[in-house]
């Protein structure tokens, strides 16, 4: 396997639905780890948003980051321009980050309610 496929491969093992997160978030509860969670579009990454992941990753032991799904994501006219796939797919692509997954909701609530941070992290936007 070359570099390229395990990088792949790492990148896809980070990408989980919210029920996997629900039962991860309670593991690593019962070991006492806190968990920190930032929820956005994150359609065109920027160096604002990496800082917001690196400022909340240093706020705790594991960063579950949410993303909106295409379908709720109302920011103009041909929005998002990356599908959530390759949303997900950038943000697990970040050493900070521990776990991505995608809402289908207009909201972070569902994702907060199921994975019940320790700190959610909200940005400015």
């Amino acid at each position: 396997m070359n570099k390229t496929s395990t990088f792949d491969t790492y990148i896809k093992k980070k990408i989980l639905d919210l029920s996997s997160l629900k039962e991860i978030s309670q593991n690593l509860r019962s070991k006492k780890k806190k968990i920190i969670h930032c929820h956005g579009t994150f359609d065109l990454i920027h160096a604002g948003h990496y800082r917001h992941f690196q400022d909340s990753k240093n706020l705790g032991d594991i960063l579950f980051v949410t993303i909106t799904g295409d379908k709720f994501v109302n920011k103009g006219p041909n929005r998002p321009v990356f599908n959530e796939y390759l949303r997900a797919e950038m943000i697990a692509s970040l050493s900070y980050v521990d776990y991505v997954s995608v809402v289908n909701d207009q909201t972070a609530v569902p994702s907060i309610k199921i994975i019940k941070p320790d700190i959610y992290v909200k940005g400015i936007d």
